[in-house]
């Protein structure tokens, strides 16, 4: 009977657990060690919780088209004692804008899109103006609109529904901080807690989330996977805005309702806020600076608004190329890692979860082909580089 540890337990640690706990061929036990329970600087905890299929890479369109089935099959398939979740799922789309110098790059991705069945639809900025009046279209070349399959959803409900679940089907969680790796005949066959217990295992997955750069290296693998800070801001605006997607500006700006408000973020230049472990505290000086004056251009109605809110958390980012990293590092091949997704962990979650499932019981990716995340293109010095990072 193989004994699986999964080290952290977030969405990815959370959806790898459930995963395992159905697959018809895995007959082991499954537990999850996380050091934080209450989950206060998780990823999980802190997403803007949205989904789409506006990426650039196949495989990562095809994960987000699986997440988009699994949450609306949450319900069910998450019950636990006949209560399901309530994820709130709404699918008012992504509207990606371009400038002229975007709107190459924007009509390459669309067309990997379409191929890979994603309907998202290539407008004009007469078309976008036509369809959302509120939106000033000065300086925009072209737009991308996500006609199915791409919105919001809770995901903190996503992450505790696939936990309960989990536990439900005899996962055990623990929490306890891995400090160490014990072995034997060279290879890793347990976890060490930071209060000397050794948890035995024959198989260990690290999906630590933005520590998992830390988790790897008490195994001496260099992963490239670091935490990097991301702030959400919170706003009031006194205009009804009918129809509001999730808008992407060219300026790297993006904005969404929620609920009768709206957040909004913004993805920062290249080696701006590089500092791992960055607090999590918001900068108001930013969004007043530099987020509003891009907010009411582009949508003059937000020219009257006011800040209410907002939070920080972290981006477990790769890197080397700004997609996740799957399975086991050639330096060591005794450790499994599910990590750097950079941004669309908890909308991919599903589907990781899946795939490591597979791996674990099977040796091979079997229902979505996840071999382009392999960990093994860092040794190759290959990158898979996901062009639609927010």
């Amino acid at each position: 009977m193989q004994r699986v540890v999964i080290v952290g337990g977030g969405v990815i640690g959370c959806a790898i657990a459930y995963h395992l706990a159905i697959h018809p061929l895995f007959d082991g036990t499954v537990a999850v060690i996380e050091r934080d329970p209450t989950y206060r600087r998780a990823s999980s905890a802190l997403s803007a919780s949205s989904i789409r299929v506006q990426f650039s890479t196949p495989v990562n369109i095809a994960l987000s088209q699986f997440g988009w089935s699994f949450i609306e099959a949450a319900e069910q398939d998450l019950a636990v004692d006949g209560q399901g979740p309530a994820l709130g799922l709404q699918a008012p789309g992504y509207l990606t804008l371009a400038s002229d110098t975007g709107a190459a790059i924007l009509s390459d991705n669309h067309a990997v899109q379409l191929a890979q069945g994603g309907d998202v639809a290539l407008l004009s900025p007469a078309e976008i103006g036509a369809r959302f009046p509120w939106i000033d279209i000065a300086g925009v070349a072209a737009g991308a609109l996500g006609l199915k399959g791409e919105g919001w959803f809770n995901g903190p409900a996503l992450h505790m529904a696939l936990r309960a679940k989990a536990r439900a089907l005899g996962v055990l969680f623990r929490t306890g901080e891995v400090v160490g790796f014990t072995r034997r005949f060279g290879a890793i066959n347990g976890c060490e807690l930071s209060d000397g217990e050794v948890v035995a295992a024959e198989c260990v997955v690290n999906a630590a989330g933005a520590w998992a750069g830390q988790v790897a290296a008490l195994a001496g693998v260099d992963l490239p996977v670091r935490p990097r800070r991301r702030m959400v801001y919170i706003f009031a605006c006194r205009t009804a805005l009918a129809d509001f997607p999730l808008l992407i500006d060219p300026s790297g700006l993006w904005v969404r309702p929620e609920g009768p408000q709206f957040i909004c973020g913004f993805c920062p230049e290249p080696g701006e806020d590089e500092a791992d472990d960055a607090p999590l505290e918001i900068d108001e000086t930013i969004f007043h600076d530099r987020l509003w004056p891009v907010l009411a251009a582009r949508v003059p109605a937000f020219e009257a608004i006011r800040l209410t809110g907002g939070w920080a958390g972290y981006y477990d980012m790769n890197l080397w190329d700004h997609n996740g990293l799957l399975g086991a590092h050639p330096e060591e091949p005794s450790l499994l890692h599910a990590a750097g997704f950079s941004g669309h962990g908890l909308q991919h979650a599903p589907g990781i979860g899946r795939g490591m499932a597979e791996l674990i019981a099977e040796g091979r990716f079997r229902s979505l082909d996840l071999s382009p995340l392999s960990v093994e293109r860092l040794a190759r010095g290959e990158r898979l580089v996901e062009r639609c990072v927010i």
